[in-house]
């Protein structure tokens, strides 16, 4: 894209004319004289006014905190899950220092406007009891990141944490990427966003964090581990420099490389002028199968380094034993136990190597993309300005953002060199994991649609992609894998609705729908999906792809529903092995769904 294009790209997005950020900022902080930050049993315990404080602690003194996730079909499953931990942590001598609370997705919608809207993994927080139950049901530290602030209903959810004494919130990165179900007011959005921000601002010395999980974001999409970076500062920029808060940094589910997994932890440490706050280290997620004992191996490894790092260089990041069951399912209560147990032990082994290892390669990594990502930073900041935005105005900032998406963030402002035969015109100083994994799916999967039948099937058809939930990279390898087969994709990325799919698919003429999900909705998406196509008379098939597992009232876990989506007309293709030509008819026409 050149420069003058992207001059109107931003006036265009911007002719919505969002309101001032100051006066927004203003609002947010003003509700701060109303909100006292409760006290949750952790704290009593701990003695500690906030989870910053005892953060802080646990670095002055070399202790290793732990993260667990936890988020079942309902509150009450959720708080049986908590008593079980807790319970396993005593009967273990362990504390579990933590728990991200993963709540459904419909969380982010204002409370009047979630009736009706399909059922997502995890629980709701639906009465006053709920909310007040977080952090005193037992002494470990609730943490809210998902579906928090950066949603409609940002203010309100953001009151009620701090008032249930959780004192980490988030989550921004979220605010850029994910969507709230059926909300499509951006300018409401940012201005709630900025709001919740502010009012974390004026909090900011009783110890509240802005939790940022970079790769819940944009950092999932963006191709160089040097622009996640150069994004690092500039969120730390919004946050910090224009609305007052302390910004807490998160990583990790998308990368796999120890060296890297290290050297994000060095340099989030930069970023932050060596006075780096983390919330936590997330697992790594994109290496995992369905074999259980290969999955064990996995976490092992990659906690070794985590806790190796967090002793070589203390930045509170709690670490995170996932689950072996995490890339098939929703861990139960017990499997999240046997994790937390499981990380422990190699606490022990990490302690006895750290004195032995050597940092140096994630030193270096550390230093290149900090380099790289401060020149990224300055670049944005500078361009944007050029092209008209008020960079010290952070409604203005975070909705412009929101708008243009990663692929001409990271075209316009990336750090690695140019060159037109790459990847958004840039070589990556350093390719992040999930694109190199993205990359070797593409090489795996290759034949498999190059195969005559597949491609003759393929060749010329238009076919549309997309996802339900926030989870991209599948659709990304089966769009480029497609395409390779010559087919003709219309290309709608993740969180698309049912009736945003269907009108889609009217106006591009589609042949056949291709859908991912991931986020324990399948079946009722499905039916939506169904009523819209039959609203307008659409009779195409339709491929679902991914987790195709339903939350159902009354279970703790979601349940597989493929035979439900076939009984539905539907296509259930859990995995790309599938036999595309099942799809055909006799004449070599695609079938009507």
């Amino acid at each position: 894209m050149q420069f003058e294009e992207f001059e109107q790209t931003v006036k265009h997005i911007l002719g919505t004319a969002p309101p001032s950020g100051d006066r927004v900022a203003a609002e947010g902080r003003a509700l701060a004289a109303d909100v006292k930050i409760g006290r949750t049993l952790f704290m009593d315990k701990m003695g500690v006014d906030s989870e910053a404080e005892y953060k802080r602690r646990c670095m002055r003194d070399g202790v290793i905190m732990f993260h667990a996730h936890i988020g079942m079909n309902s509150w009450q499953t959720t708080a049986e899950a908590l008593r079980t931990l807790q319970q396993a942590a005593e009967s273990g001598d362990f504390i579990v220092d933590r728990a991200g609370m993963c709540l459904d997705r419909r969380m982010g919608l204002p409370k009047s406007h979630r009736q009706g809207v399909p059922a997502e993994t995890g629980p709701m927080l639906q009465t006053p009891e709920d909310w007040n139950q977080i952090g005193r049901l037992v002494p470990i530290q609730p943490h809210m990141g998902d579906f928090m602030i950066g949603f409609p209903a940002s203010v309100e959810n953001t009151i009620r944490a701090l008032q249930a004494g959780v004192t980490s919130i988030g989550n921004l990165s979220q605010f850029f990427s994910h969507e709230a179900p059926g909300w499509r007011d951006h300018v409401a959005t940012t201005t709630e966003t900025v709001k919740a921000i502010a009012l974390l601002g004026a909090l900011r010395r009783q110890g509240t964090l802005m939790h940022s999980y970079l790769e819940d974001g944009y950092g999932a999409l963006f191709y160089d581990c040097a622009t996640i970076a150069g994004w690092a500062y500039l969120e730390r920029y919004i946050v910090e420099d224009l609305l007052g808060a302390k910004l807490a940094h998160c990583i990790g589910g998308l990368t796999s490389d120890p060296i890297k997994r290290a050297g994000w932890v060095f340099t989030l440490n930069r970023i932050h002028d060596h006075s780096c706050l983390g919330t936590m280290i997330y697992g790594d997620t994109i290496s995992f199968s369905e074999n259980f004992s290969t999955n064990t191996g996995l976490v092992g490894e990659y906690l070794l380094w985590d806790i190796m790092a967090q002793i070589e260089c203390p930045t509170g990041h709690a670490v995170h034993p996932l689950p072996v069951t995490e890339a098939i399912r929703i861990p139960s209560a017990q499997e999240i136990v046997e994790a937390q147990t499981f990380g422990r032990r190699v606490e022990k082994t990490a302690r006895r190597l750290h004195p032995h290892l050597d940092f140096s390669a994630s030193y270096a990594f550390a230093e290149t993309v900090a380099i790289h990502g401060k020149s990224v930073f300055k670049k944005a900041l500078e361009g944007l300005k050029t092209a008209g935005v008020n960079i010290e105005d952070p409604v203005q900032l975070l909705f412009l953002l929101k708008q243009l998406g990663p692929a001409v963030f990271e075209e316009m402002f990336g750090a690695g060199e140019k060159d037109d035969g790459a990847i958004r015109g840039r070589r990556p100083v350093i390719m992040t994991d999930i694109f190199e994994k993205s990359k070797q799916t593409v090489d795996r999967y290759r034949d498999l649609f190059q195969k005559p039948e597949n491609r003759c099937m393929l060749e010329g058809r238009r076919l549309l992609i997309a996802s339900t939930d926030v989870h991209e990279h599948a659709i990304l390898v089966l769009n480029q894998l497609c395409r390779d087969a010559r087919a003709e994709t219309v290309y709608m990325g993740a969180e698309k609705d049912p009736d945003q799919v269907v009108t889609k698919a009217v106006e591009s003429r589609a042949e056949a729908i291709l859908i991912s999900t991931h986020n324990g909705m399948a079946l009722d998406y499905a039916r939506k999906l169904k009523q819209e196509l039959e609203a307008q008379k659409l009779n195409i098939p339709v491929i679902m792809g991914g987790v195709l597992n339903q939350k159902v009232q009354g279970l703790p876990l979601p349940v597989d529903v493929s035979d439900n989506l076939r009984k539905l007309g539907f296509y259930p293709a859990a995995r790309l092995e599938g036999r595309l030509t099942e799809l055909l008819d006799s004449t070599g026409k695609f079938k009507e769904h």
